[in-house]
């Protein structure tokens, strides 16, 4: 990657939606779509926000907590949203929010949402430079604080372990 294409790009420029229908083969004994199946559904929209961010291929290098809200039944709508929050040396951190819909009465209600941590890799999937995140408004700057707090965090978190 050229050092061109590690200028600065906005949020805006890798905001990801995506919406998926929920069916049976999605759900489980109760009608509401498995908790793994939301969560696959994150990683899938986070994952395409951050290579539009990098211009790399990116590996889930992690998920903050999750904590479901309110089901999502067979027959609804789940609408995910993934922005980045920060860029770092080979890593950003994204926040992807999944929410239900009732299609029939348009109905919104949140479902689930969390901070995924990507790393970028090149072509021998070794971890690879980011470019940095552009902050354009105040939500942005506050993102971006906040999401280092989240990394210092789970840094030392990660060095308590090992």
């Amino acid at each position: 990657m050229s050092e061109s294409t590690l200028d600065p790009r906005p949020v805006s420029a890798s905001v990801t939606t995506m919406t998926e229908f929920v069916l049976p083969t999605h759900a489980n004994a109760l009608g509401s779509v498995f908790g793994g199946q939301i969560m696959a559904w994150m990683d899938l929209c986070g994952a395409i926000c951050a290579q539009r961010h990098t211009g790399r291929v990116v590996i889930t290098a992690g998920v903050d907590e999750l904590s479901f809200e309110r089901p999502i039944k067979v027959g609804q709508v789940v609408r995910l949203s993934a922005r980045v929050t920060a860029t770092f040396r080979t890593s950003l951190e994204l926040h992807v929010v999944a929410e239900g819909e009732d299609a029939v009465t348009g109905e919104i209600w949140p479902c689930v949402s969390a901070f995924l941590t990507f790393v970028a890799v090149d072509e021998a999937l070794r971890p690879a430079g980011v470019r940095p995140v552009q902050m354009v408004t105040e939500g942005d700057r506050r993102y971006a604080v906040e999401a280092s707090e989240r990394r210092a965090h789970r840094l030392a978190k990660r060095r308590a372990v090992g």
